[in-house]
């Protein structure tokens, strides 16, 4: 019993279990939970208002344009974004490669280090937050929702390229070296065309993410979806409100459709041989045959009419009005001002409890969910119409913005971290619960039949077989969101969520830069925190 006890004590999960639950117990108390007074009553009424234009969504054929405009507008900002942050994610992703370094020579071995500390400084900051920035060097101009979605979403970009160049096969590049072929030629003449297809399918993947940015984006004024929505919820015009979600719904279904069947068509890599927990290669066993020229056509008309649709003026990125801005900000900027530090802990402590709260709500919504949105034939009675309708909840649950969902619990709870909580845990349930699903479909069924032809039933199948080949890659995936939550907590503070980012909101629109230096340098600092964490626990289920 002494041995017994001492295993699980020294267990590391048992210590990060522990180590969750306190952080839960903590989290609610920070959120106020434990002392009441969280419901505003008199919101109810809206709630209802709200629920019941569902039914009746605004369908006058002016709504319906302008709907239509707002759509195209928030897809052609996600082309654009997508488009500049794939090429600053190649030749970031390329410099950030332990590969590339040492193909170069022994004198750059650590070279890679100091490219990837550089790319992770605007990888660390929301994109709402330089949309903001860039509000103030350009104006409302459509290029700063273009901007804010290439910068950030670039570095993320360069940051996962350079992982699948250094998991790439190298053993043909070496080769090459060692026969004397200049180290760029080899390079790309050898492990660019073996990753090609993970760097393909992983652009698709930011072009998901970027539909939903650009939704998000709107809300600062950039226009499109997200602008819209916000204009009608701030003015009670519910039924509008219904007919813009249905079709950011049907813009984001169609776009996660067609990532898929372009997946499909062209036989890349899924979503989950790009999960966090290792990025594994299909170049060899995968090639590239299906109408390659096609997809390169429509891929470049939509490229070209997104450019056109946009109508971003990027003549203000080299004009002296927009350098002279830059450079007084710049100046404005330092030093930082290290005063109040005790409201910068405290905001911080929020911040944290929001994240934690949304991530542990949005993993078991997630987990449980899952398993109903997975299509797996008719196991244990199940028809086709459970795993549709949960995937078209996931759907709604991550279409929908975050600071959208904040408002609408906002109705009924008073301004706090909480209804930023809840926010961001339906969001980010929607992508969790997609995720797994996905992971379950894929299961390896053959031990699954193993123990059903030992005469196991179904209940017993599932304890132990299915949920000990999918907790470990729940688990994974719940942390890795982790890290994209602290960097959300920015944009449900906008809405008056609470945290550092409505600190950081403020401070941008007070021009009070010096304090949004230190601000940043706080909020970076967290997230790191939390990055250093979530790849602990996460190289530890490996």
């Amino acid at each position: 019993m002494r041995l017994g006890y001492k295993r699980l004590s020294l267990s590391p999960y048992f210590f990060w279990g522990l180590v969750w639950l306190v952080a839960v117990i903590w989290s609610l108390r920070v959120a106020g939970v434990f002392q009441g007074d969280l419901v505003n009553e008199g919101g109810w009424s809206l709630v209802v208002a709200f629920v019941v234009a569902v039914v009746s969504p605004d369908l006058s054929p002016e709504f319906l344009l302008l709907t239509f405009d707002a759509m195209l507008k928030t897809l052609a900002y996600a082309v654009c974004g997508t488009f500049f942050c794939v090429v600053i994610g190649s030749v970031g992703g390329v410099l950030s490669s332990q590969v590339w370094w040492q193909s170069l020579g022994k004198g750059y071995n650590s070279a890679w280090l100091v490219v990837r500390a550089i790319l992770a400084i605007p990888r660390a900051i929301h994109e709402l937050i330089w949309g903001l920035f860039f509000v103030n060097i350009f104006g409302l101009d459509p290029l700063v929702a273009v901007l804010a979605i290439a910068i950030p979403f670039g570095a993320i970009t360069a940051k996962v390229f350079s992982e699948i160049l250094d998991e790439t096969p190298r053993e043909a590049l070496f080769a090459l070296l060692n026969s004397g072929v200049p180290p760029g030629s080899a390079f790309f003449y050898t492990l660019i065309p073996q990753a090609f297809p993970n760097l393909l399918s992983y652009s698709f993947y930011r072009f998901e993410c970027s539909i939903r940015s650009a939704t998000v984006l709107g809300i600062i004024g950039a226009g499109g979806l997200g602008y819209q929505i916000y204009l009608s919820l701030q003015s009670l015009r519910y039924q509008q409100v219904w007919t813009l979600i249905f079709a950011l719904l049907l813009l984001s279904g169609c776009t996660d459709f067609l990532s898929g069947w372009l997946r499909q068509q062209l036989q890349l890599p899924s979503r989950l041989d790009l999960n966090v927990l290792k990025l594994k290669q299909h170049s060899h066993n995968h090639p590239i045959t299906s109408s390659p020229n096609l997809f390169l056509l429509g891929a470049f008309v939509l490229l070209i009419f997104s450019f056109w649709y946009v109508k971003a003026d990027f003549a203000k990125l080299w004009e002296p009005r927009s350098a002279e801005r830059l450079a007084g900000i710049i100046q404005d900027v330092f030093p930082p001002q290290w005063i109040d530090l005790n409201q910068l802990f405290f905001l911080s402590t929020q911040t944290l409890a929001m994240s934690i709260l949304a991530m542990t709500s949005a993993g078991l919504a997630g987990i449980f969910l899952s398993f109903l949105a997975a299509r797996r034939d008719t196991e244990m009675g199940r028809n086709l119409f459970i795993p549709l309708l949960t995937r078209f909840l996931l759907l709604f649950a991550r279409a929908v913005p975050e600071p959208i969902w904040a408002l609408i619990f906002l109705f009924v709870l008073f301004p706090g971290i909480l209804p930023g909580a809840i926010a961001l845990a339906i969001h980010n349930f929607g992508i969790l619960g997609r995720l797994m699903a996905e992971v379950i479909e894929n299961l390896d069924q053959r031990p699954l039949h193993s123990l059903t032809a030992l005469g196991a039933s179904n209940s017993q199948v599932f304890i132990y077989g299915v949920l000990p080949a999918t907790i470990p890659r729940f688990l994974a995936y719940i942390l890795y969101r982790w890290e994209v939550c602290i960097r959300a907590t920015v944009i449900v503070a906008l809405v008056g969520a609470g945290g550092l980012g409505r600190l950081l909101t403020e401070q941008l629109s007070n021009f009070d830069y010096q304090g949004l230096l230190t601000t940043l340098i706080i909020f970076i600092g967290l997230t790191f925190v939390v990055d250093v964490i979530s790849t602990s626990v996460r190289r530890l289920l490996r």
